[in-house]
């Protein structure tokens, strides 16, 4: 029987498409907050504090998080973690209807958030192994990476849209209907086999079993390089992102439709990336896309962005940066799941999460710190005629354009120093005879 492009999937399809779906919502949400907070204040570090709320808790506590992930049925996981998200949607919807809330509230709501994601992320990557053939791990990784982008590209324009024409309590009923639908769907479609871990009658004491990830991870120097590695990408990526809200939206050619464009312009590059990852053969060398693809993504959008000054120069900037990152993407998920047995796969996907993530809340407090106490100021005290207005223009935003420039020599010297890392390139070496 020949095999099609979508063999083994129907399962995958199903749960892929509906929690893609409540994503869509939950990202509107948040889009549309981030611009409520920023007319509060006009702050970028009260804006990135909301993903550094987030992401803190999520960093912590995905170190024990795989056990418990490998330990509980990975469907009542998933149910309870996608009840607690919509739990704070309903609590953001009471306090706005009635007029008290407060950017403290979005602040320990998305703390609940994040701890809530450590628990269903390693849960969720689990049962993608276990409802898809490994044959398809390269397919699933594409499109994986083809419902974020297209997330991306809708966000922002559904998100301005539906603010814009019927206001904040329509973009959350929209989030509360994906997430029935998505809840729905998992309870009442959606089988997942149970991983022989998940069998065990007497399970191993906590903590040990939570070391195992460790000691995976030290064992296969070549995967926690790699995981190293992307923690400095995503240092430097979401010094990025603090700083873009406040650049777009007050630099001169900007505004809320200039950061709705960039963010869509995004989601295309990222959408034609992942349909191309999706239909090409497995590469020779998984490392060596991951490595590539990330250096010509860093020596490109920062740059468009720092010495851009309008915004189709900042959407070209996007596009280009985002294009390849779907490569990326896709090679990394077949990578691990090729590597690491499943019946561990939660364990160690929790602690490459602490590994690979800690470095997104310091970047947004950097970012929101540097733009505010740092680079703002310094170009506002600049002369009309000197080097530094010359190059990134005058008034408030333009600091953060300077910004990116360093963030850009920086990424490249990321990429340039783990292209040289040995353990990387045997990874690679293994990668390829498998």
């Amino acid at each position: 029987m020949k095999k099609t492009f979508l063999w083994g999937l129907g399962p995958f399809i199903t749960l892929w498409s509906t929690q893609a779906l409540s994503t869509l919502g939950s990202s509107m949400t948040s889009f549309a907050l981030v611009i409520w907070t920023y007319q509060q204040q006009g702050s970028a570090l009260t804006t990135a504090l909301l993903s550094v709320c987030s992401y803190a808790p999520y960093v912590v506590l995905s170190i024990f998080a795989g056990v418990v992930s490998d330990r509980w049925n990975k469907k009542y996981t998933m149910l309870a973690c996608d009840t607690l998200a919509a739990v704070t949607t309903c609590t953001v919807w009471i306090l706005l209807a009635t007029g008290n809330l407060k950017i403290w509230h979005l602040y320990l709501l998305n703390a609940v958030n994040g701890m809530m994601n450590s628990v269903q992320q390693p849960a969720s990557e689990v049962a993608v192994s276990l409802l898809a053939p490994k044959e398809q791990y390269q397919r699933i990784g594409g499109l994986q990476a083809f419902s974020r982008s297209l997330v991306t590209i809708l966000t922002p324009v559904l998100a301005t849209a539906v603010l814009t024409l019927a206001g904040m309590n329509a973009i959350l009923l929209f989030d509360l209907m994906s997430f029935a639908i998505a809840f729905l769907t998992l309870a009442v479609c959606i089988s997942i086999p149970h991983t022989s871990q998940g069998e065990k009658t007497t399970p191993e004491p906590f903590w040990q079993a939570a070391k195992k990830g460790f000691h995976f991870l030290q064992e296969n120097r070549g995967i926690l390089d790699l995981i190293l590695f992307l923690a400095g990408i995503n240092l430097i990526a979401s010094v990025y992102e603090a700083a873009l809200p406040a650049m777009l939206l007050s630099r001169t050619g900007g505004s809320s439709t200039a950061l709705g464009m960039v963010s869509t312009f995004t989601g295309i590059a990222t959408f034609v990336g992942s349909i191309a990852a999706s239909l090409l053969p497995a590469p020779k060398s998984r490392t060596r896309v991951i490595c590539n693809t990330l250096l010509f993504s860093m020596c490109t959008e920062n740059f468009f962005l720092a010495f851009g000054k309008s915004v189709p120069i900042w959407c070209l900037g996007a596009v280009l940066g985002w294009l390849t990152v779907p490569f990326m993407n896709t090679n990394l998920d077949a990578l691990l799941r090729t590597h690491i047995p499943v019946a561990m796969q939660g364990r160690v996907y929790s602690i490459r999460n602490a590994l690979q993530f800690f470095t997104i809340p310091l970047g947004y407090l950097m970012g929101g710190m540097a733009v505010d106490w740092i680079f703002e100021p310094l170009m506002q005290v600049q002369s009309k005629g000197s080097l530094l207005v010359q190059l990134f223009g005058q008034g408030k935003g333009t600091g953060a354009a300077l910004l990116y420039s360093i963030l850009a020599i920086c990424g490249i010297g990321t990429c340039l120093v783990f292209r040289r890392d040995k353990h990387i390139w045997l990874l690679e070496q293994k990668s390829s005879s498998k």
